[in-house]
């Protein structure tokens, strides 16, 4: 069964059939949606998480169909045991939260990932790992600029992220680089652009601001308001989770080199104003907008440059915001109707993903 999205077929299977494909942090929001996709496309998956974050109830639709690892992917030990008999690797365990935690300069935000990054990384080269895909972040590059900036690949040099959260990926980076350069590994690094979807976390204190406002916007009262982090001048581009996935693949398959890519869509950049009103127009409901000048806000203005994306995999994304953002919105209202016992919202910011 094939979760939202993604078709039954196993047409174009990128070459995935009788291979053996590890996920870390596959039952998180991201590794989810690349889980089920793997399993459409004939592979063997194994899905290594410790369920910090993500849950393995993001699986369910493929549950019976994958091997689930809950090891300690910090130890050399873990991650010996989850590359054992693997093929190929996409790395996307990570100490990760929303813009409270990424904004911080902190030993939470660094040394775990740092610790799975390395580890992950020589237990691939011991035991045999074919293909290696490192999930790293637009967070690498510095977000303090005027004017809409598309990040183009070599603006992350000289290297001067915001966050520990940012250096982190920067030393994952350099690390697939060197194990490209020295061992049989073929490495690639992706650069995460704002990505969103279903099965993001919806707790107002971590979650990332399209699941955030459509909390915000489901548990306002008719006639009520939504209040949003600064001026909401804020611009991002998004990025539907199925397209990143797709995207992601594109990359393992196709650019194994040791070299970062930026992968997001610029095609729509829109402002958090406007995010929030498309949102409510998407409830039907009549709630108006405030602001809260005094919270965290994120960086001003930022995008995903996309030529070498398009350039280097002759792909780009294909789902708009007018399609991601009511699936978005309705599953959030199916989640929340499901736990009433959980806390009204308290949290909207315009951070990044």
């Amino acid at each position: 069964m094939c979760g939202p999205g993604f078709p039954s077929t196993t047409a174009m299977n990128k070459g995935f059939a009788d291979r053996t494909v590890l996920v870390t942090g596959g039952a998180g929001f991201i590794g989810s949606f690349l889980t089920e996709k793997l399993v459409s496309l004939g592979a063997q998956v194994r899905v290594a998480d410790n369920v910090s974050r993500g849950d393995v109830s993001n699986l369910s639709g493929v549950r019976e169909d994958v091997e689930f690892l809950p090891v300690d992917l910090t130890t050399q030990k873990g991650c010996i045991e989850a590359t054992e008999d693997v093929d190929d690797v996409f790395h996307l365990a990570a100490s990760v939260g929303g813009i409270h935690y990424i904004k911080q300069e902190n030993v939470g935000g660094l040394t775990p990932s740092v610790l799975m990054n390395q580890h992950m990384l020589e237990a691939a080269r011991v035991t045999g790992v074919d293909r290696f895909l490192f999930a790293s972040s637009a967070c690498v590059y510095r977000q303090e600029h005027d004017g809409l900036n598309r990040f183009s690949e070599d603006q992350a040099i000289p290297a001067d992220p915001h966050s520990t959260y940012g250096w982190a990926k920067i030393l994952g980076e350099v690390a697939c680089g060197a194990y490209h350069a020295d061992t049989d590994l073929q490495t690639s690094s992706v650069r995460i652009f704002n990505c969103y979807g279903p099965h993001e976390s919806l707790d107002p204190e971590s979650s990332h601001v399209i699941p955030s406002l459509c909390r915000k916007v489901i548990e306002a009262p008719e006639g009520g308001s939504v209040e949003l982090f600064g001026d909401g001048s804020q611009q991002r581009g998004f990025i539907f989770v199925t397209d990143l996935v797709d995207g992601m693949i594109e990359v393992l398959t196709t650019k194994s080199d040791g070299e970062p890519i930026n992968l997001g869509n610029s095609t729509e950049v829109i402002s958090i104003r406007e995010l929030a009103e498309r949102i409510i127009d998407i409830s039907g409901k009549d709630l108006s907008l405030a602001y809260d000048r005094s919270k965290p806000t994120g960086t001003d203005r930022y995008a995903c440059d996309m030529t070498e994306m398009k350039s280097e995999l002759d792909w780009e994304p294909s789902v708009s915001l007018d399609v991601g953002l009511p699936k978005v919105y309705h599953w959030a209202e199916r989640e929340l109707e499901a736990t009433p016992e959980a806390e009204a919202a308290v949290s909207t910011d315009g951070g990044s993903s």
